[in-house]
């Protein structure tokens, strides 16, 4: 049995996408992490199947690259692009991911999700951890560019606080106005070009940091630049969140189950 795929990136964040509204699909996890092999399959950080949804625009099923499950911002924002190139949505969309439903939107030619609010930032000494969707732990450096990410953000990741649900490490350097980040995320299990619910806890970490009320920052991460939008209403609580960036098809197939 083939089906047919398509290949989106959010920041070099990238996503094989299934239109699975006709016909349910249900994937083992051994066919995911088949898909996501960068050397025997498609190649991919995840995979989203779309579905129809009663209560809103459609439902993205996330599947990280090991085949777990949570939420992904990027991962969201392409599957507003799919939508849109499937006529489902045209411009503001409402949809269901696994933490529950959220709102979107295309800025320009970018594509926003709003996330979910925060009301409760960790700190580690000088380190963060802040649940935006997916867990994150924040690590500022002087320069992420000379950070071993695969070896260091494996060690946290590996923890034992964090060890059987799992963490995403997200190291940060400050340079002039922008947030320079790199990030190991879990279910991955290495390095990936982009995260936008890390970005997302960036933002927010740094805000706590800074003791600041800015109502947007902006990221640059391996795969380019996301900015986030929000309100900080107190000490660490944040509303009217939204991750906006890019999110492009790559290029489409058929491939074999």
């Amino acid at each position: 049995m083939k089906i047919s795929f398509f290949k989106y990136q959010g920041t070099g964040n990238d996503f094989v996408m299934i239109d699975g509204r006709e016909k349910e699909l249900l994937l083992t996890k051994k066919q995911i992490e088949d898909f996501c092999d960068r050397r025997f399959g498609i190649g991919a950080d995840g995979v989203i199947i779309l579905k129809n949804q009663e209560f809103c625009d459609f439902e993205m099923d996330y599947y990280n690259a090991d085949g777990t499950q949570s939420f992904c911002g990027n991962g969201s924002r392409c599957a507003q692009a799919f939508a849109k190139k499937l006529g489902i949505i045209h411009g503001e969309s409402h949809f269901k991911a696994i933490d529950g439903f959220h709102h979107g939107k295309t800025v320009g030619q970018l594509f926003a999700t709003q996330m979910k609010d925060v009301n409760e930032v960790q700190q580690l000494g000088d380190d963060y951890f802040i649940h935006t969707g997916s867990p994150h732990y924040i690590k500022y450096v002087d320069d992420v560019e000379k950070v071993d990410v695969e070896k260091e953000g494996a060690a946290i990741r590996n923890s034992a606080p964090y060890k059987m649900e799992g963490v995403n490490v997200n190291f940060v350097s400050i340079s002039g106005n922008t947030l320079k980040v790199r990030t190991f995320e879990r279910g991955v299990e290495g390095e990936t070009y982009s995260c936008g619910t890390g970005v997302t806890a960036v933002a927010m970490s740094f805000l706590v940091k800074e003791n600041a009320y800015h109502k947007s920052v902006s990221i640059e991460t391996k795969g380019g630049e996301l900015k986030i939008d929000l309100d900080r209403i107190a000490e660490h609580q944040f509303e009217n969140v939204w991750l906006i960036g890019p999110a492009e098809e790559v290029y489409a197939g058929t491939i074999g189950l």
